[in-house]
């Protein structure tokens, strides 16, 4: 899969979101994606899913077959968890079967019968990942994927990449909490400034610097230092 040349921005006259961006994907990698907020991740993802069309330059050799999961999951829709996904296994052309796996797996299967409105961020996002799964992927986009989720399904969810990858597909996440930092062989890109750095195979050089804050400030210190895009670890 090939970006050309491509920028994006959301109006004739608006400011560009990503410029000149020339990436190469090879079947079977893992990319993780990381960046400040507003550094234009999410809109590289629809980019690659197909959802937005650059404004300038192309994508070539897209997988036929993709799947996505938004860093939002739209519950406002007026079905149960079934019904949603029945009808998107049909358009899938699958077996309502694969939903009822992939909810046993990551251990939704409890929800299928609620309504999407009823849902908890982090059943929402298990839900998101079940209609992304349903046809095996040739390319899976994940936005944010581990946002909210139970320990069981932040363990699973690495070993399902893992799986997508080596049957040859391209798995690319953007991830705050940096739960593919140490995926073995993923690939690494940093956007920012309207571009794509890209890190193969490892990360640029890291050092540790200890920030001692007040106990009771520490999770709004936490969650800022993870929105401007850095890994944070607590001792405490």
């Amino acid at each position: 899969m090939r970006l050309s040349k491509v920028s994006f921005r959301y109006s004739r006259r608006g400011p560009w979101v990503l410029r000149d961006v020339e990436l190469a994907i090879r079947p079977g990698s893992v990319v993780e994606v990381t960046g400040r907020n507003g550094a234009g991740k999410s809109t590289l993802l629809r980019l690659l899913a197909g959802i937005v069309p650059p404004s300038k330059g192309s994508i070539s050799e897209r997988p036929r077959v993709v799947g996505y999961a938004p860093d939002v999951f739209p519950v406002d829709q007026p079905f149960t968890v079934t019904a949603y996904l029945t009808h998107m296994a049909r358009i899938r052309g699958v077996s309502p079967g694969a939903m009822e796996r992939l909810a046993e797996r990551l251990d939704a299967a409890h929800l299928l019968e609620q309504p999407l409105g009823d849902l908890s961020k982090g059943s929402a996002q298990k839900i998101g990942l079940i209609q992304s799964l349903l046809a095996p992927p040739g390319l899976l986009i994940l936005d944010e994927p581990f946002a909210g989720l139970d320990a069981h399904t932040r363990t699973e969810l690495p070993v399902i990449i893992g799986e997508v990858a080596a049957a040859g597909g391209i798995v690319v996440v953007s991830d705050h909490q940096n739960q593919l930092e140490n995926f073995p062989g993923a690939d690494h890109w940093l956007v920012a400034g309207g571009t794509v750095a890209v890190e193969a195979g490892e990360r640029l050089r890291q050092a540790v610097i200890e920030v001692l804050v007040d106990a009771e400030h520490a999770d709004e210190v936490e969650q800022k230092l993870r929105a401007d895009g850095y890994t944070t670890r607590r001792t405490a």
